[in-house]
């Protein structure tokens, strides 16, 4: 092989590396163009930054993390209570039309604006279910207790009935006081369970986290 030869493929194949390099350092985006393999590197490397500091602070702040947890799951059970109510509403009130006046103990239902029996029976059952997803969903997700259910069971059912009590005598007085505003049955049906929820937080999360489901690892240093 003559010298211009191997001149020529030594230029081929300093060009094939080159465009091999220029191929490896640009990498194709998701709307079809290409950007340097740097920027992507860059877009990575920044997004575990970012992990790595929301770690540190939850390690930092666990007792924060798990109250803003407990805050975010609970629009588990908030969403139960919502939909409950929303469609209890629709059966009991308008299909059903038990809108008779209805008193029993501490409960009073007997104002038309309180949707009578109706209103009773919806806020009723609409507590009773939020309570039940609201038990697994921080037991199990929230405070990851291992507590049995034997053990814990009786607990949360004395913070479900204290909730409870509280959730049916309030909406009442709310669905009253919203409907001499001018609102409908919906609306004031969605902000009593506002209120309702509101409560069951400002109740719930100091029971359950130092009564129901004790942090485990104080438990055993104990």
């Amino acid at each position: 092989m003559t010298d211009l030869d191997n001149h020529t493929y030594g230029a081929n194949d300093q060009g094939k590396y080159d465009g091999a390099n220029v191929a490896g350092d640009r990498h194709a985006a998701s709307d079809g163009t290409s950007v340097p393999a740097s920027d992507a590197t860059s877009a990575v490397a920044g997004a575990t930054g970012f992990m790595a500091a929301c770690r540190r602070l939850i390690a930092k702040y666990p007792n924060l993390w798990e109250f803003i947890k407990f805050n975010v799951l609970s629009n588990i059970s908030t969403i139960t209570r919502f939909v409950c109510v929303w469609i209890l509403t629709a059966v009991f009130v308008h299909a059903l039309n038990l809108t008779q006046p209805f008193s029993f103990l501490i409960f009073n239902y007997e104002k038309p604006s309180t949707n009578g029996l109706g209103g009773f029976l919806t806020f009723l059952i609409a507590e009773i279910l939020a309570q039940a997803v609201n038990f697994v969903v921080q037991m199990k997700w929230v405070f990851k207790s291992d507590a049995s259910f034997r053990s814990t069971a009786w607990k949360y059912a004395i913070l479900a009935v204290i909730i409870v009590v509280c959730g049916l005598l309030l909406p009442g007085y709310v669905t009253t006081l919203c409907k001499n505003l001018g609102w409908n049955d919906a609306i004031s049906s969605t902000i009593a369970s506002v209120v309702n929820t509101l409560l069951a937080v400002i109740i719930s999360y100091p029971l359950l986290k130092w009564w129901i489901t004790p942090d485990k690892s104080k438990k055993a240093g104990e």
